[in-house]
């Protein structure tokens, strides 16, 4: 009988992207997936330290899971974004507890643990052919070996080997045949005053080229339709590693080359810049290559330059204007989505206001508001949470309503009425084929048939909201054979 597994990600994409790591850990390990967490044998959680909601989701989580220990044998773990503060706690709550970079060592320490394994059982078939072992990490270059990599190809996964790259070697198990996510970078060297990420995750360190390029083209030859770069700052991309790196603009102008030599159809997004690197180069190398999307997530966090200095942010209104300036430049049909936090420490009224013009000159079509809360290890947890729960709430539902009022103005003016190309993503909570747009605008299709996911088509939208619009198909393009 199998054992099975269950995991639950919190926080942001960097975890759902680490999370297919983890899972191609235990597939070879012999542990099988499952979707209720109740009948699985071992369990974890990809937690967030980043946010006070997902800490407190852990605890519920584990507490549940420890209650049913009376009943049954079950292996608990806890990995992802984890401030020392709230690892030292979880030591005493989880079987095991592990960073990103400790993953290939988890074979070991669950064996360590007095479990006998799935894949220890047995001998599998492909370790009698002289193939992977059980329970040995999947890499790279086996995923390749559907299709034989070339010697360049194998140099290139080979590079020198930092504190990220052996977990960056694993092979993950993509939990999507349209659309996947691919870290090129971990950590972050900002220290904005509100954020946990460099205590969490540490300091910047850029996957190698060659290893994210080999990834892309293995996912632009399997069709894959969407694929996200990921990265706590990805512009700064290369910056750790100078002389010995291309930077986050040549990394781009090389995927957009591949997408040029493959053929194929697909969109390649990323997030999230920092404005304080983010260049004209980076923005004229999208406009110059098809696959490459237009759409931009910049985060403001706040239209005041007196809150940017508390923040810590080292940019002003002024250098994030003259960046949407080259974005309306280069990329004019491009969308602009941001992050926003209202009630910051110290945040005036006035403050607010000018985040309020903020928004109205930029014209976003989509934010990313959440209200200030401390979190432990940031700069800010030291300072006084000053803004009262009530006035946050209005502040986030006033600039809710700004926002969506730009947002329903771009959708009129630039989709209503208008075939636009869609990406059929799957379902929506209502049973709707939905997709979205090159822009990330989400469409809802008025009918189809369920072999139009993973397809591209032309929709004609018939009717818009704010952050969604609606459609009918008038063509279904022909999907490519991987």
């Amino acid at each position: 009988m199998s054992v099975k597994y269950h995991i639950i990600t919190l926080g942001c994409q960097m975890n759902l992207s680490d999370t297919e790591r983890v899972r191609s850990v235990l597939d070879h390990m012999g542990y099988v997936w499952t979707e209720r967490e109740e009948e699985a044998g071992l369990l974890g959680i990809l937690a967030c330290s980043v946010r006070q909601k997902a800490i407190d989701k852990v605890y519920t989580r584990i507490h549940k899971w420890n209650k049913w220990k009376n009943r049954k044998n079950l292996l608990t773990f806890v990995s992802g974004c984890m401030l020392p503060a709230d690892k030292e706690k979880f030591l005493k709550l989880f079987d095991l507890v592990f960073t990103m970079n400790e993953l290939p060592e988890l074979p070991g320490m669950i064996k360590q643990y007095g479990i006998v394994t799935p894949a220890g059982l047995q001998r599998s078939a492909a370790a009698i052919q002289g193939k992977t072992e059980p329970g040995q990490v999947p890499t790279l270059v086996d995923l390749l070996k559907h299709d034989p990599p070339t010697e360049e190809e194998i140099n290139a996964i080979q590079q020198e080997r930092g504190v990220m790259d052996r977990f960056w070697d694993i092979a993950p198990s993509y939990t999507s045949s349209i659309e996947a996510f691919v870290p090129i970078q971990n950590g972050c060297d900002k220290f904005c005053t509100f954020c946990a990420v460099p205590y969490t995750r540490g300091r910047e360190v850029s996957r190698p080229s060659g290893k994210i390029l080999a990834e892309v083209k293995y996912l632009i030859d399997h069709g894959y339709r969407s694929i996200t770069l990921l990265g706590q700052n990805v512009n700064s991309y290369g910056l750790d590693r100078k002389g010995k790196e291309m930077d986050f603009a040549r990394l781009l102008e090389a995927i957009g080359n591949m997408g040029k030599e493959s053929g194929r159809e697909f969109w390649v997004y990323f997030t999230s810049p920092h404005p304080r690197d983010m260049g004209e180069e980076v923005i004229r190398t999208i406009a110059a290559y098809p696959h490459l999307a237009n759409q931009i997530h910049l985060p403001l966090q706040s239209g005041s330059d007196q809150v940017l200095v508390r923040m810590n942010r080292k940019h002003t209104v002024q250098r994030y204007r003259h960046i949407v300036e080259q974005v309306r430049k280069h990329l004019p049909v491009a969308t602009l989505f941001t992050d926003i936090i209202v009630g910051f420490t110290g945040e005036t009224r006035e403050q607010f206001e000018e985040t309020r013009k903020a928004c109205a000159e930029f014209k976003y079509n989509m934010a990313y508001i959440a209200m200030y809360s401390p979190r432990p290890g940031a700069v800010s947890s030291r300072w006084d949470d000053d803004i009262p729960a009530e006035e946050k709430k209005e502040r986030l539902h006033i600039l809710n309503e700004d926002v969506a009022r730009t947002a329903l103005e771009w959708n009129r003016n630039n989709l209503e009425g208008q075939p636009v190309k869609v990406l059929v993503a799957g379902r929506d909570r209502k049973g709707f084929l939905s997709g979205y747009t090159e822009g990330k605008i989400v469409v809802r299709l008025l009918g189809g048939k369920e072999s139009w996911i993973g397809r591209f088509m032309d929709v004609e939208i018939t009717s818009v909201t704010p952050f969604s619009v609606a459609g009918k198909a008038v063509n279904v393009r022909q999907r490519v054979p991987s």
